[in-house]
């Protein structure tokens, strides 16, 4: 098996913006310039261990509902993340099954395993030390989050270039690079 998989937050459509999601906005957009950059949203982040999510977590997140990236999202875009972060947090906590705000290898396995992607317990213990740099041991959400769009983003350019679906591709340096650097940005 190839070990293609899928994650939540693909297809959100325009709509109305609901009356909890202006006043997550209002809250969230400290300057009140109607566009919210990704330290206004680190601010209003805490993941389950009480820290504010990471740089590159909210980096990513902002820009991947910045559709005319200005590196700020506006309140139709936040409404799109603020759907996109829910359903991750949904994911994240039917793992975390001892709401200890953090999820460690096996359950990490399982989570990965139910999203279609078949890894090996080497590959998930070096996603773990990737993730917690101190005690190698644990991911907390918004690590979980980063690695399982990382995740998704190579695996459709890996999708891409596996025409015949066999789970092994030959890539040119450049063209690796490229995808290297689309897949983290």
């Amino acid at each position: 098996s190839s070990g293609y998989g899928g994650y939540p937050g693909q297809g959100f459509g325009q709509q109305s913006v609901s009356p909890e999601v202006q006043q997550w906005f209002n809250s969230v957009d400290k300057d009140r310039s109607g566009q919210i950059n990704w330290q206004e949203l680190q601010n209003a982040l805490i993941n389950g261990q009480g820290n504010n999510f990471s740089d590159t977590a909210c980096k990513l997140m902002i820009g991947m509902f910045d559709a005319d990236r200005t590196g700020t999202i506006d309140i139709n875009e936040f409404q799109q993340l603020f759907g996109y972060i829910n359903q991750w947090l949904a994911v994240f906590k039917n793992y975390d099954r001892n709401q200890s705000g953090h999820i460690e290898e096996n359950e990490l396995a399982q989570a990965l395993q139910q999203m279609g992607f078949k890894f090996s317990p080497d590959f998930i213990k070096f996603l773990i030390a990737k993730s917690d740099l101190r005690n190698h041991q644990q991911m907390s959400v918004d690590q979980f989050i980063v690695a399982c769009v990382q995740i998704q983003r190579f695996t459709e350019a890996f999708r891409s270039r596996d025409k015949e679906m066999k789970g092994i591709i030959t890539i040119a340096f450049e063209d690796f690079l490229s995808v290297a650097i689309n897949c983290t940005t």
